[in-house]
């Protein structure tokens, strides 16, 4: 045999044995026993402040349970099988806790469940919670007692997810399923179900009736790289059939379901604050091969309880015609006033909804009052762009944000709702990413109606925030005077633990519920009593209502430490330095560095520290936390910002990053604690693609690990993470920011890890594999896994396993060992 065609048979045959599906493997058992440790619990509080709903999440399902059917349409996933989302996070159990003393109450539940958390009645009595079956979903209720029940002949439609609400404030009425909602009276439930008597699923056609057409008739009408649109007339029809749901009330006594009007694609449902009127916005055909289904042709309206329309608020086109950052031209951000009886309030563009045209106000904010015959009254117009509203608990009083993309400003006006005539007072004014000067946000209450209000003592409102500052973050209790504008600080965690305030337990501010952790002290609830003042309030009285223990013994012995330093051009960066649990100080330890690139406007913000190195270590799925029980040092959430103009700032991303992973390695090879000579570097989705870039540009780094990455910029033409350039506008950006251009320059190992199913717009699974041929195609060393039924996040318990396992075995053998054998 000729030795060329020897020596290429032998290179085929290699590539053959380096290809493939491989078994799920493992990681070490240090590693294993860490990963299979209960989670922490969290508590959602009731309404009345009376108890607290503890849930059980399932953080690693099979992989058996992810292969469940699943049809990728219209922007979403659907699990045929159960008319709901695919991949949902359940919990395997409820538990309830009374406040303050913590006493539990054991709720009776189904087995094998699989569960939302509870969500309360208005007076807390009661809380209603779904259990998905292999059949469906299914309605539960429950009482303070633990006792529960399933409502029968009900199941429940939770395609459209989060549709059924009440009206007003941000978020809905505490935690709970989001295709349920208590009615004001407490008695009814307003549910959205599977279509009764609907028929079987349509059938895929096995013969096609032609072609599949799309046609643009000219207008510029850019949009991102959206995953799981539909592709044809069958996509249509699946999404219309398991989309589709009717509105019921339930007596939540007798269970009896009474259907609310036509059945339809019903988007969201919103309960007038009085219970008389529901706003209901419905999606319809013609639907859209480029756009998911929130941006579909919908009709708005007020119905009555039987499901009579009394009011057409707004029929919007399909918004395929919006500009890149900007907004629909119509009415949007519509909600119900909370703490009125049936006054509806929305937001019009007065820019055409586009930011490059210059206009005094680009936003106004109006309102329509029940019956809904009259005119609009316009409340407030806006300078920049409309950023959201919360009402006071009392009166007309309410918070309304705009924001400014070039400069990042965000302002925070006063407004009388019931007195447009009064000029808007402003509140706070700042740099969105301003850490350190956020005044806080404003606690909220939940009324009867289940809208969300900012809770009120006479002039005062409540705020917390993180406390962010030079010492990394000490969240804080302020209470505000709405008439003086002066706060005076209530609480403020010491410096030895990071304590956040979770709730107030009356509404004077007196009494808080808190969650308090240290290093060595793992999560619990604590109830605080205000003293007279904040000095004192640190020895204060402090009761515990929970004893969780700690769950990771080994991580107690991981060191854990704040490092500040600057890059060469002075900006100031910091990273959390983890060490393994037996190292010895002096020692150098080959080390891995985990980040993901911000940008910034200045570096005054850039710099500024965040989290907290009293935060209780606490690690989950794949986390990079993981490699400290491998010896490893790790420089966790390096700072790598990208300082500059909004619209230039990626001009000079490559030098940015580069200089800022060089400023990480310095410091810490000058604190003795890593190799310089032996550092990895890794990251998740932006940034993987930041990982791909530093193992192009520079020498750095023996080994890269790039999770769920978009690699060339090309197939996300019209603009990525904070780029809003299209690349016809930044040609010489998206080529030069695109690692995949240099991967002829990619000469440092690097391990490729996709979801095969990722959901995230532009990381399509093609990115991985592009990458991955370019840099073998060019000699480089590299290795891609690909990870069946994982999304862009991965869940699946033999997966975090695998995952784990990959990254370790790459580690250890180009940055730790350099060897050279097959990890196959």
């Amino acid at each position: 045999m000729k030795p060329v065609l020897k020596a290429t048979i032998l290179l085929v045959l290699a590539a053959l044995l380096l290809s493939g599906a491989t078994p799920y493997r493992k990681p070490p058992q240090a590693v294993l026993d860490v990963l299979n440790s209960p989670l922490t619990p969290t508590l959602a509080i009731s309404p009345t402040r009376h108890f607290a709903m503890q849930g059980q999440p399932v953080r690693y399902p099979p992989i058996a349970e992810l292969a469940q059917p699943m049809l990728r349409i219209a922007g979403m996933r659907i699990n045929p099988k159960t008319n709901g989302l695919h991949n949902t996070t359940f919990n395997s159990s409820l538990t309830l806790r009374k406040i303050p003393e913590g006493a539990e109450i054991k709720v009776d539940l189904p087995p094998n469940a699989k569960l939302t958390l509870g969500r309360w009645s208005p007076d807390a009595t009661h809380f209603a919670f779904t259990n998905t079956t292999g059949r469906g979903i299914e309605l539960w209720l429950g009482d303070t007692t633990g006792k529960t029940r399933k409502i029968e002949g009900v199941r429940i439609n939770a395609v459209m997810g989060g549709g059924v609400g009440t009206g007003g404030g941000r978020g809905g009425a505490g935690a709970g399923p989001s295709d349920v909602q208590w009615m004001p009276d407490g008695k009814t439930l307003l549910v959205q179900l599977v279509k009764p008597n609907r028929g079987a699923a349509p059938a895929e056609p096995l013969v096609p009736t032609g072609p599949h057409v799309q046609e643009s008739l000219g207008g510029a009408s850019p949009v991102v790289t959206h995953e799981d649109m539909l592709q044809n007339p069958h996509d249509e029809d699946l999404f219309e059939y398991y989309a589709t749901s009717q509105l019921a009330l339930v007596d939540a006594t007798t269970g009896k379901p009474t259907p609310i009007g036509k059945a339809g694609i019903i988007e969201s449902a919103r309960i007038s604050p009085d219970g008389r009127n529901l706003l209901v916005t419905t999606i319809h055909r013609p639907f859209s091969y480029l756009h998911d289904a929130r941006a579909f042709p919908k009709e708005i309206e007020i119905w009555d309880r039987t499901g009579k329309v009394i009011h057409k608020v707004a029929s919007s086109p399909l918004e395929d015609r919006v500009p890149i950052n900007g907004v629909t031209t119509g009415p949007r951000s519509i909600q119900w006033r909370p703490n009125d009886s049936a006054t509806l309030m929305w937001v019009e563009a007065l820019d055409q909804g586009d930011l490059k045209n210059k206009v005094p106000h680009r936003d106004r904010l109006l309102a329509l009052q029940a019956p809904f015959t009259g005119e609009p009254r316009e409340i407030v117009k806006t300078e920049q762009r409309f950023g959201g509203i919360q009402f006071f608990e009392k009166g007309g009083r309410a918070f309304v944000e705009d924001s400014e993309r070039q400069t990042r400003r965000v302002r925070t006006f006063q407004i009388e709702i019931d007195d447009p005539a009064q000029a808007p007072k402003l509140v706070w004014s700042r740099n969105s990413q301003d850490r350190y000067k956020d005044p806080g946000t404003p606690m909220l209450k939940t009324l009867p109606s289940g809208g969300r209000v900012i809770l009120q003592d006479g002039d005062h409102i409540f705020l917390t925030g993180l406390g962010a500052g030079p010492k990394g973050d000490h969240p804080f209790l302020d209470r505000y005077n709405i008439a003086t504008g002066k706060s005076e600080r209530l609480f403020q965690c010491d410096d030895d633990h990071y304590e956040v305030v979770d709730a107030l337990l009356d509404d004077h501010g007196t009494k808080f519920l808190t969650r308090r952790e240290s290093p060595s002290e793992p999560p619990n609830y604590y109830v605080r009593t205000v003293v007279t003042n904040m000095a004192a309030n640190m020895a204060g009285k402090m009761t515990a209502m929970t004893a969780f223990p700690d769950p990771q013994p080994i991580f107690r012995k991981v060191k854990k430490q704040l490092v500040t330093y600057q890059r060469a051009d002075g900006v100031p960066l910091s990273f959390v330095l983890y060490l393994p649990p037996d190292y010895q100080p002096g020692t150098r330890l080959p080390t891995l560095i985990w980040a993901y690139p911000l940008e910034f406007n200045d570096a005054n913000t850039a710099g500024q520290v965040s989290g907290s190195s009293k935060r209780f270590t606490e690690v989950t799925g794949y986390s990079q936390l993981f490699h400290v029980l491998d010896g490893f040092a790790v420089l966790d959430s390096a700072a790598m910002p990208v300082v500059g103009d909004p619209d230039t700032v990626n001009d000079s991303y490559i030098k940015q990053i580069v200089d800022d992973a060089k400023a990480a390695i310095d410091k810490a090879a000058e604190m003795g604690v890593t190799d310089p000579a032996r550092v990895g570097v890794g990251g998740h989705s932006y940034g993987a693609f930041m990982t791909a870039n530093l193992l192009a540009h520079c020498d750095l780094f023996k080994a890269g690990i790039a999770e769920s990455g978009a690699h060339n910029r090309t197939l996300t033409p019209f603009g990525f993470q904070s780029e809003r350039r299209t690349i016809w506008q930044a040609p010489d950006v998206y080529m030069k920011m695109s690692p995949f251009m240099y991967a002829d320059k990619i000469k440092t190992p690097m391990l490729l890890i996709h979801g095969e199913a990722d959901d995230n717009d532009g990381t399509f699974p093609i990115q991985s594999d592009r990458m991955y041929q370019a840099i073998r195609g060019n000699g480089g060393v590299a290795r891609l896994v690909f990870l069946p039924f994982e999304a862009h996040g991965y869940r699946g318990k033999e997966t975090i396993e695998h995952v784990l396992w990959e990254k370790m075995t790459w580690l250890n053998k180009y940055v730790k060992n350099a060897g050279v054998a097959s990890i196959n």
